[in-house]
Parts: C-alpha cells; sequence; structure tokens
C-alpha cells in the first residue's frame, strides 16, 4: 500500500498528476473538493469562496482540518487498492497528519513550476474566477497557500517534479511514480 501526496502551488500541474492517476485506475483523492462540498454546504461559490472557505475551515477545525476530513475517504479508496493519490496538500501539518496516518506508505511528491508558466496554464484553465471577477490574483492565492505552510510542505517532499517541458514528459514521470509505487 502507498498514499502518494501531491503538493504544489496554483497551476504547477496537481490536477495533471491526477489525471494520470486516474487513467492507470489509481483512486484519486482531492482535498480540494473537501473544501468545495464545504463551499456548497454553506451556499457559497466555490470560484470564488475557495479560499475564504478553505481557511475557515482550518481555523474551525484546527490547521489540518482538511486532511483530517480527507482521511475516511483515502481510506475507503485504500479497500482494495495499492496505490491512491491526494491532490492538494497545502501544509506541513496536513503532511504530518498523513505521515501519522501511513507512516512509511506515505510518499510526498512536489510538482514545481515558475510563476508565469503556472500563470499561463491556470489562464487557460478557465476553472477559477479572475481578480476581476471577484476570485484571487495568482500572487495572492500563492501568499494565501504559503501562509497554510505550503512552503515547509514543499520542503518536506520526498521526490520534486519539475514541470516545466512537455506535458508527455510530465505525465511520463508520473507513471513512473506511481509503477514505483505499485512495486
Amino acid at each position: 500500500m502507498t498514499v502518494i501526496g501531491i503538493v504544489g502551488l496554483p497551476g504547477s500541474g496537481k490536477s495533471e498528476a491526477a489525471a494520470v492517476a486516474e487513467e492507470l485506475d489509481v483512486p484519486v483523492v482531492t482535498m480540494g473538493d473537501v473544501i468545495r462540498a464545504a463551499c456548497e454546504d454553506r451556499g457559497l461559490d466555490p470560484a470564488t469562496h475557495h479560499g475564504e472557505v478553505a481557511r475557515a475551515l482550518r481555523e474551525e477545525g484546527g490547521v489540518d482540518a482538511i486532511a483530517a476530513r480527507s482521511l475516511p475517504i483515502i481510506e475507503d479508496a485504500l479497500d482494495g487498492n495499492d496505490v491512491v493519490l491526494v491532490d492538494g496538500i497545502r501544509s506541513d501539518a496536513e503532511v504530518e497528519r498523513f505521515e501519522a496516518a501511513f507512516g512509511d506508505d506515505f510518499l510526498l511528491v512536489e510538482v514545481h513550476a515558475p510563476f508565469e508558466l503556472r500563470r499561463e496554464r491556470l489562464g487557460v484553465r478557465g476553472r477559477d474566477a479572475t481578480k476581476a471577477e471577484g476570485g484571487e490574483s495568482l500572487e495572492e492565492r500563492d501568499e494565501r497557500e504559503r501562509g497554510f505552510g505550503m512552503d515547509a510542505a514543499m520542503e518536506e517532499a520526498d521526490v520534486t517534479v519539475e514541470n516545466t517541458g512537455t506535458l508527455a514528459a510530465f505525465h511520463d514521470r508520473v507513471r513512473e511514480i506511481i509503477a514505483e509505487a505499485r512495486s
């Protein structure tokens, strides 16, 4: 059994890593889905209130609240699967929560890409509200996520994948990591 945690700043390629996992029939638990569900539970639009609700969940339940809410989903996904990928770790406290739960079976992978490349990717993705639409700028998102402890989480990564080349090369590297986790 291996739980692969993915950490990286917005637009670095975390969702692409998750897409590769899904293509390989590896269950994916997306921590952002926990936040999006909380937004909807509160009657808020996830596109514009994601960051606000993420902060609120952490204030209400502690710095590892989103990881704690994700644990039962991960454990369910592990039933009958040798590898599960967790998309969207945001802090060292979340890393600690997963390390406590899974020990040596937890592998933290940082996906890294430079700021300008991430900005370009996010513009193409079109999932997030822009600053003009009431959302956050990439600078604000980076600052918010760094405030959660993202830098410390990235420093704890067991593996760093530079996502600056082709999409095919990135996908190949993620496939290698998953194959190693399965062996």
